[in-house]
């Protein structure tokens, strides 16, 4: 527990200390929330009531999607996890630990935003703070399962920008985000179902919001869960400790069924 304790204590002060982990942890996250929760209230009222779960989405991804994958590929190809391997760190500690530190740091940047909307933008606060508290753990293990996914099975650096923007974007486009999914018609609507962004603001509309618990709600609970745990289980199998001597037991393309969860929740919504 003294070794996990001091390889956490390491890993979050690297990422306040880091530039690129401080500029995706913090100052790119609050920049977009402070400019855009500006802009669309003031372009579009109907945003207001969305700035929070949107915000808090935003952050995760940005965190956890966006800037978890690339220091886990740059610790393998530096030998890092290999020396782990060598001192006797096990591999889901060498997973975890990233992934944990990086969620505080996204947790504290979840309450600032939650904290000032309502404050800054007249945003309405959660009416029900432990549903707010159920919406953000399952919103951060979900993003923390892809984010560790996508480091486990990117060959380099460049390839986590790929996999990453492929929730990345269509989350902000139609994932929930900036166009309510309610809003969505047809095909659209349907297909918004694949990415956990549009069940993290189903979450909370149903629990935080108070809209009430229903049958979406629970299936985006099930997806949200089933989707992080399945993602943690496929990191932990396809990892490798070194990028020259990779000892993977399956295809990167296993990764894939990650997916299952999300397609059964757009079948369903």
């Amino acid at each position: 527990m003294s070794a996990f304790g001091s390889h956490f204590a390491f890993e979050f002060r690297t990422g306040l200390r880091d530039r690129s982990l401080l500029l995706m942890n913090y100052l790119f996250p609050l920049v977009f929330y402070a400019v855009v929760s500006l802009l669309m209230t003031q372009l579009n009222p109907s945003f207001q009531p969305n700035v929070i779960p949107a915000m808090v989405v935003f952050v995760t991804l940005t965190s956890l999607v966006l800037g978890l994958p690339n220091p886990l590929v740059s610790a393998r190809e530096a030998g890092i996890f290999r020396s782990f391997r060598v001192n006797g760190v096990p591999a889901l500690s060498a997973l975890l630990i990233p992934a944990l530190t990086t969620a505080v740091h996204a947790v504290i940047v979840s309450m600032i935003v939650t904290l000032t909307a309502p404050v800054l933008f007249q945003a309405p606060a959660p009416v029900n703070w432990g549903g707010f508290a159920v919406f953000l753990v399952l919103t951060v293990f979900s993003m923390a399962g892809l984010g560790v996914l996508i480091g486990v099975i990117s060959a380099n650096t460049r390839i986590t920008i790929l996999w990453s923007q492929l929730i990345f974007l269509p989350s902000l486009m139609i994932g929930g985000l900036m166009i309510p999914r309610s809003t969505l018609t047809g095909a659209m609507a349907q297909i918004s179902g694949l990415w956990p962004s549009a069940h993290s603001m189903a979450v909370y509309d149903g629990l935080a919001r108070g809209s009430g618990f229903n049958a979406q709600v629970a299936l985006s609970l099930f997806v949200l869960l089933a989707g992080g745990i399945l993602a943690f289980a496929l990191a932990s199998y396809l990892f490798s400790w070194d990028s020259v001597n990779t000892t993977r037991r399956g295809s990167a393309w296993l990764a894939l069924l990650v997916v299952v969860p999300f397609v059964a929740g757009m079948a369903l919504s």
